[in-house]
Formats: structure tokens, C-alpha cells, sequence
């Protein structure tokens, strides 16, 4: 029967050492640690080492040994004799046993010895052979507390969320850093939902040296469950006091939620009212209602901000907003933002009311616009009047709209008002999205899905009703090897043919982010002389494999992409035909969001196209 060794192997290798050093000391008696010999003095010139340290060791072990052997520090000590080194060989021996134990090799073999004459500088050889690493035989994650009394499903998929992502399973190495780490991991699992107060009661790793085996057993105590009590802010002075709560969407009496209150702050910090914010639920705290802590830092009333931007679609561009927090006489918001470029300038002004008890807010938007994409020049006006409301998934608006297009032809482009989409409308429109996202604004895995419907009457010519609605879809699947990113979106205008619908309310596509291979609204409904108008039907597909790029095994912060595009606008639905794009490109988190750089081929125009652009929107 092999001998066992019970090993808690806890606290940092200081620790360690220390432990190793008093135990040694009690048995070699009290004369002999007074005579330890104490380490160089500060500032004391340097005389040469008075021993010569040989190390034997494989590269596994070696580079732990020569940065933390205690050996190895006692060489400046100039007046070492004979028997205070053979002392400091014997605890050599049992600090190297130490060291390579916490890399996982409990059986190692080594030897300390002396070589050269006694006229000559010592010279002490520690020859390590480290023998099998010690692999886990079994691991046991175990809890206590009110996770192992409640039967909600959630508190049973956390349970076993835990033990699936132990991070030191059977079959693995076992070292000292894989053992805290795996612990760290456990707990971090365990407080960041539910159960702040979460410890770990207990924990043993039981090491059989001879036998090469771990046994490890943790059991966490998760504390109670903890419900989020009443929000307490500080640092608000000079904005509405009800932002804080109805942006931060932390209802009292919902179950604590680490990530949930991480993205209340990042709510906070980006809606432009406040610079900061800081969010605290104190575990010492009543777990029935734990005040929300929240101290936010509020941004200028005033702000304006300068941007110069590029892409392939509009060429360089320059824009300037500026951002009014509280308007005098109805503490509402008003962003203005006037944008620069060679295709698309315009100018908007938006004003919206602080959210209501049930985060819906009004909203008041005008925009004039024009659009050249070198066969028509379109003058747009807009204004929109409704109400909106933006969950943690979820984004809904309802409004009133008012369309004008007036569209002017490039010379040789000959077409109808009515083929250009010239005329005014008004409608009433529904709005619904939903991000189903593992994270942002780099998802790894999950999907978007939105629709718009909307019904009005053209003001324009014979006044005629109409219908429009879109559908949109984006998904992303993980592969053993990457990523599957998805996109479709389908849309449809049902009006009279005489309808004269303003081509703010049409279809046009092809560019950067729709279908690349095509420059900037190339898709569309081709029109009498060569010209391209916009049409009532449209269908987009896109099927995209973006895989990392790696450095030495490693994913870096840059991927490779191969791609299908796919589009088709028409003013029939049986007349779609698909204008198709196929290209590889790059991908790079940047810290500005995803920035993408591709080089397509469109099959339809038989030309390869260069393709830039930088963020993500669905």
C-alpha cells in the first residue's frame, strides 16, 4: 500500500516557505537557528558569491527554481563557513520539494551535494529530477447554503453551471496556480448572480505522491439569496432625479445580478447625462432588500462634438453635433448633429422627454438630407412625432411621419416622377427590435431580430393609401473553428401603381453594409437610358465566416472573412433577381467597435470593389 500524503495545498509560496523554515528550525534546535546566517546587509559592496550554484534541472521545474530557490540568495553572504552551508544544503532539499510541488510534482528526486577541494570555491549541484506530474483523479464541487434549498430552475442551471466550468477536471495537471485558479473561477460564478455573499467553506487537495494522483473537493456556501432593495444616488444635482432609476432598470425585489448591474452603469454612462457612473449592492447588506447604491458624475448641459470619418460608400466626411441635456421650459433633450460628405450630407435635430414610470419617453425628430448616387439628386425632408421605449433587449417606437422627396435627374437620365420615387406621404409606423446577443459589441454567439410596419397616404398626385413593412434577421453561430454570421431582411410596399410614394419610404440597395461587390444604392430598378431607381420590393442574404487570425497559438484581435452577398430590388415581387457578391476580408476589434475591411467581387458587374467601414448596427 503506498503511504498518502494529506496535502492542503492553500496560500501564496511566501507562506510556503515560512512554514517549511519554522518546521526545520524546531528540529534542528534553537542553537542552530541562531545561527542562520543573515542575509547581506543593504548597500554592502559586493565581494563575489561565495559559493557557486549548479542547477540540474528539465525546463519544466528549472526556471521556477532559479527565481525563488532560497539557496540562491545566500551567495553574496561573504562569511559562510563549512557548517552553516551544510546547513543551508539540508533546507535546499526541502525547499526545492516545496517549490516543484506547487507545479504539480510531488514525487521529485533530488540531490544536494558539494563539489571541489577545500582550497578551492565551493560549488553546490542541485540535481532535480521531478518525476510524474500529479493529474486529478477526481474533483468534487459540492455547495451549501440557500442555492441547495431552492427549487427555481435558475438556481439549479447555476449549480450546475458551476461544476460544468470547473476548471481543473479529471485528466488535467495539477498545479498550485490551476488549483487557486480553478477556485477563483468557481467563486466568481457563485457572487456574480443571486449570491454576493458567496465563500468558499471548504476546500482540500489530497495528493497521493507515490501514486501520482490529485483528489480535489471544494464546497462553496453561497449565503442567502439577495433581492435588490431601494436605490440610493448620490452625485445628482443638476438633472431630473428620476433618470437615474428609470434608465438604470434595476427593479426593487428582482435577484441580484452582477451583469445586470454592470449594464445599468454602462446605461448610465452612455446616455449622455453623465460622464460616470458607479454601481454597489453592499453583501453585508440586508439580502431581503439590499440598497442599490448609485453615484453618478454629471455630464456638461452643453456639449459638442467633432468627427471626421471614412468609407468607401460616401468618401471622407466631417460632421459636428451638438447636445443640449435639459432645453429651458421642458427639460427635454435636443441632439443636433450637421454631417459633411460628397453623397449623403444632411442636417437633424432630435428632442426627447425624460423616460415616464414605464420607460416610454416622446420623441420629436426633423431631418433634410440629400442624397447624389450619380444618376438622381434627391432633397429629403422628414419629421417624425412619437413615443419610444428601450428595454435591456428590447426597443420599441410608435410614431407619426411626415415624408417629402424631391428628386432631380443627372443629365442623360431620363425617367417619371413616379419611376424616381419624387412626392410627399404620411404615415403612422410600429417599430420592434430585439438583440438576443451573448454580449456586445463583439457576440460571439446569438441573433437580431426586427420588423417595421407602417400604413399611410400618399399627398402627392391621386392621393393613395399605402402599406410598408420590413422584416430584418441577424444570427451568429459559433464552429469548432470561427463563427457563422447570418443576415437576411425582406421589405415590401403595397400601394395603387399610380401611387406616388416618396423614395424615403423605397427601396434601393448595395454597398458597404447591404451587398458588397456594388457601389453605394447600385441595386434597384432599372429605368429607361441606363439610370436605377428605387423599387416597393426588396430581399437581402449574407452568409459570412469570420475565423481568428492567430500569433503563436493565440487569437489576436484580427480575423479573416470569406462572404456571399446577395440583393434584389424590384417593383414586382415575381421580378426579383439577385445581384450576387462574393470577397474575403478583416476584421479588427477596435476600440471604437468592429472594423471591417473587404475586398469584394460583384458577379452581376464582373469588378472587384474595395470596401471599408467601422461599427456594427442592428
Amino acid at each position: 500500500m503506498p503511504v498518502r500524503s494529506l496535502a492542503r495545498i492553500r496560500g501564496s509560496l511566501h507562506r510556503l516557505r515560512a512554514a517549511v523554515t519554522a518546521a526545520l528550525a524546531l528540529g534542528l534546535g534553537a542553537a542552530a537557528w541562531a545561527q542562520e546566517p543573515a542575509s547581506p546587509p543593504a548597500g554592502a559592496p559586493a565581494a563575489g558569491p561565495s559559493f557557486e550554484l549548479d542547477l540540474r534541472a528539465p525546463a519544466s521545474v528549472a526556471p521556477l527554481l532559479r527565481q525563488h530557490m532560497e539557496l540562491k540568495r545566500y551567495q553574496e553572504v561573504s562569511d559562510l563557513d563549512d557548517a552553516e552551508l551544510a546547513r543551508l544544503m539540508v533546507l535546499a532539499e526541502r525547499d526545492v520539494r516545496e517549490l516543484v510541488g506547487t507545479l504539480g510534482f510531488f514525487d521529485p528526486k533530488i540531490s544536494v551535494r558539494r563539489e571541489g577541494g577545500s582550497a578551492e570555491r565551493p560549488r553546490i549541484v542541485v540535481e532535480v529530477d521531478p518525476g510524474a506530474v500529479a493529474i486529478v483523479a477526481k474533483a468534487a464541487v459540492s455547495f451549501e447554503g440557500e442555492i441547495t434549498e431552492q427549487g427555481d430552475s435558475g438556481v439549479a442551471a447555476q449549480r450546475e453551471e458551476i461544476r460544468a466550468g470547473w476548471r481543473l477536471p479529471p485528466g488535467h495537471r495539477f498545479t498550485q496556480e490551476a488549483w487557486d485558479g480553478a477556485k477563483t473561477t468557481a467563486l466568481r460564478q457563485l457572487v456574480t448572480r443571486r449570491y454576493p455573499a458567496g465563500r468558499i467553506s471548504y476546500s482540500l487537495a489530497d495528493i497521493d505522491a507515490p501514486a501520482g494522483w490529485a483528489n480535489l473537493e471544494v464546497r462553496l456556501d453561497s449565503g442567502p439569496l439577495f433581492r435588490l432593495g431601494p436605490m440610493q444616488v448620490t452625485g445628482i444635482s443638476r438633472y431630473d432625479p428620476r433618470l437615474v432609476p428609470r434608465i438604470a432598470r434595476l427593479p426593487e425585489g428582482s435577484a441580484y445580478d452582477q451583469e445586470r448591474l454592470r449594464d445599468a452603469q454602462l446605461r448610465l454612462a452612455g446616455s449622455g447625462y453623465f460622464d460616470s457612473a458607479f454601481i454597489f449592492v453592499d453583501p453585508q447588506a440586508d439580502p431581503k432588500a439590499a440598497p442599490v447604491q448609485v453615484n453618478v458624475r454629471e455630464a456638461p448641459l452643453h456639449k459638442v462634438v467633432l468627427g471626421l470619418g471614412l468609407s468607401t460608400d460616401s468618401g471622407p466626411r466631417a460632421s459636428v453635433e451638438y447636445l443640449n441635456n435639459r432645453v429651458p421650459g421642458i427639460g427635454w433633450r435636443a441632439l443636433t448633429k450637421l454631417q459633411i460628405e460628397r453623397k449623403s450630407p444632411f442636417v437633424e435635430t432630435e428632442w426627447t422627454a425624460v423616460p415616464d414610470a414605464r420607460l416610454w419617453r416622446w420623441g420629436v425628430l426633423a431631418r433634410a438630407e440629400r442624397v447624389d448616387d450619380g444618376q438622381f439628386i434627391t432633397n429629403g425632408q422628414r419629421l417624425r412625432v412619437g413615443r419610444s421605449r428601450a428595454e435591456e433587449r428590447i426597443d420599441r417606437s410608435v410614431y407619426a411621419q411626415y415624408d417629402r422627396a424631391t428628386v432631380q435627374a443627372q443629365p442623360g437620365v431620363t425617367a417619371t416622377p413616379a419611376d424616381t420615387g419624387d412626392g410627399a406621404a404620411i404615415s403612422a409606423n410600429y417599430v420592434w427590435t430585439g438583440r438576443y446577443f451573448d454580449r456586445t459589441p463583439f457576440p460571439a454567439r446569438g441573433f437580431g431580430v426586427g420588423f417595421e410596419l407602417g400604413g399611410g397616404l400618399t399627398l402627392t398626385g391621386s392621393k393613395s393609401p399605402f402599406q410598408r413593412s420590413v422584416l430584418r434577421w441577424l444570427g451568429i453561430r459559433p464552429l469548432a473553428e470561427g463563427r457563422l454570421q447570418l443576415r437576411a431582411e425582406g421589405g415590401a410596399v403595397l400601394a395603387p401603381a399610380r401611387a406616388r410614394v416618396p423614395s424615403t419610404q423605397l427601396f434601393r440597395t448595395g454597398g458597404d453594409t447591404t451587398v458588397r461587390g456594388y457601389g453605394y444604392r447600385d441595386i434597384g430598378v432599372a429605368l429607361p437610358g441606363g439610370g436605377v431607381g428605387p423599387g416597393r420590393y426588396m430581399a437581402l442574404g449574407s452568409v459570412e465566416w469570420q475565423r481568428p487570425i492567430r500569433r503563436d497559438g493565440l487569437a489576436t484581435n484580427f480575423e479573416s472573412a470569406l462572404f456571399v452577398d446577395a440583393g434584389a430590388v424590384s417593383d414586382q415581387l415575381a421580378k426579383l433577381r439577385p445581384w450576387v457578391g462574393v470577397g474575403t476580408g478583416v476584421r479588427w476589434k477596435s476600440p471604437l467597435g468592429p472594423l471591417q475591411v473587404d475586398l469584394a467581387y460583384g458577379v452581376k458587374v464582373r469588378r472587384l470593389r474595395l470596401h471599408f467601414n467601422i461599427g456594427a448596427t442592428f
